[in-house]
Formats: structure tokens, C-alpha cells, sequence
């Protein structure tokens, strides 16, 4: 029994949800925006990653995943691309951190007034770069949705916009709570020096730790 070509839709709700409550390097980019610039900058954030996680759907269900196993050497300049964006990103809010308690000043506060240092003067295009660079998230989407789809349906479109809407439905949400939460945040730790840099450096050690993990990814 399937729901528009939907097979075992609550199943895939379940999974959906743990999946986008994974940190990872979207959303943790969009906390740092939110913690650094505010709610709007964070939409701006949240927008990129909307945009790329799209274009990625899109991908995937025009075949993007067959094309990069069936040409090996595409699949090593997209990796290599994508892993040191992300380490040359949390390089830099490394860096960052470490001036600013050096200085005395709030990373948060130091942010706003030097946003090229840490990469936030231009959110959208931030987000969607670090969304778009990671050919893993192809491979994945498409392991993941094919699980869902009933191959015998009549129009395999439906099942794959229902299963795509459900996802970034669930993406929509959760990266506002964070954005929320990290506009939160900036209040609370602009009097802690110590806290902020704190938090700054470990948000730039996983981004580091995301390029690394990307580098050694591969299509197996």
C-alpha cells in the first residue's frame, strides 16, 4: 500500500527527521551567521542552504550520482573542491576566534564589524556553496528517496516531490529554530569572551573536521 507512489511514508518521515537533526555543516554554518550577524543575516543563511539542497533534489533525480560513479575522475575535483572550501572555512573562524580573545573583544561582537574574517559578508552565497560542494550529499539523497519510491507507480515525479517537499519542509523549520537560537546565543555570550571564542573555535574545528571527512570520502 503506498500513498502516491509513497512507499511506507512514516518510515520515512522518522528518518527523514534524524537525518536533518544531524549536525552538519549546513546548519552549523547557519548558527554561526545567526550568532555573528543576527536573524536576518541567518535567513539569508537559511536561504542558500534551501536553494542548494534544492538544486541538489534536482540532481539527484536527473541522474547526478550515476554520472559521477560512471566518471570517477568528476567525482575527485568535486570532492577535493568541496573539502577544502570547508576546511579554509573553519580555518578562518579558527583564526578568527583566536584574535579576538587575544584582543579582548567578543567573537560575536568582533564578527559584525570584520565579516570578511569569518566568512559571513555574504550568507546566501556562503550557504549555498557549502551546500552545493559536497557530491556525498548526491549519492545520499538518492540511496535514501529509492528506498521510498514505488518503482510500478504510474508517475515516478510525484513520489519524489512529495518525498523532497517532507524533507525540506523539516529542513525550513529546523534551520529557523536554530537561527532563533543562535541570535539567542549572541546575547548571552557577548559578555563572555572566553565562552564565545570557545564556541567560534569549535564550530571552525568541524568544519575542518567536515573537510577531512569529505577528502577520504568515497563513492562506495
Amino acid at each position: 500500500m503506498s500513498f502516491y507512489g509513497v512507499t511506507d511514508l512514516w518510515t520515512y518521515v522518522l528518518g527523514a527527521l534524524g537525518i536533518i537533526l544531524l549536525p552538519g555543516p549546513n546548519s552549523l554554518y547557519v548558527l554561526s551567521v545567526a550568532s555573528a550577524r543576527g536573524v536576518r543575516a541567518g535567513f539569508k543563511g537559511a536561504g542558500g542552504v534551501f536553494v542548494g539542497d534544492t538544486i541538489l533534489l534536482a540532481l539527484t533525480a536527473l541522474g547526478a550520482a550515476s554520472l559521477l560513479r560512471t566518471y570517477p575522475a568528476l567525482f575527485i575535483v568535486v570532492k577535493y573542491v568541496g573539502a577544502a572550501y570547508l576546511a579554509w572555512v573553519g580555518i578562518n573562524l579558527l583564526v578568527a576566534a583566536v584574535k579576538k580573545l587575544r584582543a579582548g573583544t567578543s567573537v560575536i561582537d568582533a564578527a559584525s564589524d570584520a565579516a570578511p574574517t569569518v566568512n559571513m559578508n555574504h550568507p546566501f552565497k556562503r550557504a549555498l556553496l557549502i551546500s552545493l560542494l559536497n557530491p556525498k550529499a548526491i549519492l545520499f539523497l538518492l540511496s535514501f528517496f529509492v528506498q521510498f519510491i514505488d518503482p510500478s507507480y504510474a508517475t515516478p515525479a510525484v513520489p519524489f516531490l512529495i518525498l523532497s517537499f517532507i524533507v525540506m519542509a523539516f529542513s525550513a523549520v529546523y534551520l529557523s529554530t536554530i537561527i532563533f537560537l543562535g541570535a539567542r546565543l549572541a546575547q548571552l555570550f557577548r559578555a563572555r569572551h572566553r565562552t564565545s571564542a570557545g564556541l567560534s573555535s569549535a564550530v571552525g574545528g568541524l568544519f575542518v573536521w567536515f573537510g577531512v571527512k569529505l577528502a577520504s570520502a568515497s563513492l562506495s
